[in-house]
This record gives structure tokens, C-alpha cells and sequence, in this order.
């Protein structure tokens, strides 16, 4: 498997100022603007509208060969996790240069829980990658590549008799090896192995 890598230095302060530096190594899987995480709240709150989350692949991806080009289908590999940090869904959702995929987060990412609890607050991650087969599976090896471009909306707390709605696109965030291959993969095929059907999350329309 093909994986990009960095590596950062944590220097520990605290044994710094005893007068003994020890350098921690994180990994670093890279390169940048492939992971992006976003929010839902008050999901299938009584009288609350449903999210939603669009993505798009700008049809910019570089590829194997290393050459940019305008026709590379990229998978949008997506993981929902409720707000005690359990992965409670995850799916891989081909998206087709300048196709747009839209889901709901009521009714495809959310409403088959690994355990059965609909997760009312929690976040919602996209690793951005190269298919890699059937044709998108988010639980297993995986080649990390740039482009996917995502927004969600969001139900704001009740004000009054009705329910306001933001929209913000998903923010970059820096993906570590251990996010990478234990929080996201390895959780993810456990809950496809294990999760009966359950925990399984549907690609919406679109594209």
C-alpha cells in the first residue's frame, strides 16, 4: 500500500527544563488536504429539520503517475462518530470529476448505528482517496489523495418555534498514522465484519 509520510518532533517540555530533551516521532500520513471533518447536532430531534452533507471531486486529482489530470474518480471515505467517540457508521462513496453527491444525515449517515442508537450530536470525517475496490471500501488499505471538496448544513439549537440552519464547508485537519489505520480503518472493517449490516452507512443521490 502506497501511503505518503511525515514525520513530526515533539520535544517534551517538561524534561526539557530538567535538562533532558527527548524527541517524541508521530507519523504524519500525508499530504495535506485529504482529511476534513465537520459536525451534525440535534439529528432526529422532534420537529428538527435533517442535515446535509455535500461533496464534491473538482476533477484536479494527481494521478499515479504523478500527473495532474481531470478525470480521476476519487472516493470519498466517510466515518460518523457519535459524541462519546464511537464510530457508529462508515461508507465509501464514489464521486466522478465534477459530480456532486449530497447525503442526508438523518437517512444515510446515521439511520443503520453499529449499536442501534441513532446519534443525535457527533462528527462526521472524509478521508479523500484513490478507489480501491468495490470500489470504495473505508475499512480497508487505502491510497490517500488531495482534491474532495465537502459542505454540511447544521441544525442550530431550538430558538423559539423553529430550529435555525448554518452551512460551513468541512475543515482541514491533519491525520495521523494512528487515526489513520486504528480510529478509521481498523474500526471500520471490525464494524463490517462484526456489525451484522448494522453500522453501515448509504451514499445518497447524486453524482
Amino acid at each position: 500500500m502506497k501511503r505518503h509520510m511525515l514525520t513530526i518532533s515533539l520535544i517534551v517540555l517538561g524534561l526539557c527544563a530538567l535538562g533532558v530533551c527527548v524527541s517524541a516521532q508521530i507519523a504524519v500520513v500525508g499530504p495535506a488536504d485529504i482529511y476534513k471533518i465537520n459536525y451534525f447536532a440535534n439529528n432526529g430531534v422532534a420537529g428538527a429539520p435533517d442535515a446535509t452533507v455535500r461533496i464534491d471531486n473538482p476533477g484536479s486529482a494527481i494521478e499515479a503517475t504523478g500527473t495532474v489530470s481531470s478525470d480521476v474518480y476519487l472516493c470519498a471515505m466517510i466515518y460518523v462518530f457519535d459524541n462519546d467517540q464511537q464510530l457508529s457508521e462508515c461508507c465509501g462513496c464514489l464521486v466522478t470529476p465534477d459530480g456532486l453527491r449530497t447525503l442526508s444525515v438523518g437517512h444515510n449517515l446515521t439511520n443503520n448505528p453499529l449499536t442501534g442508537v441513532v446519534s443525535s450530536n457527533g462528527v462526521i470525517k472524509i478521508l479523500s482517496a484513490f478507489p480501491n475496490n468495490s470500489p470504495c471500501n473505508p475499512g480497508a488499505p487505502m491510497d490517500p489523495e488531495p482534491a474532495l471538496r465537502a459542505w454540511a448544513s447544521h441544525i442550530q439549537n431550538k430558538v423559539g418555534t423553529a430550529y435555525p440552519e448554518t452551512e460551513t464547508a468541512f475543515t482541514d485537519a491533519t491525520l495521523s498514522e494512528t487515526e489513520f489505520v486504528f480510529n478509521l480503518e481498523e474500526q471500520c472493517s471490525f464494524v463490517q465484519r462484526l456489525g451484522s449490516g448494522h453500522g453501515v452507512c448509504s451514499c445518497g443521490t447524486g453524482d
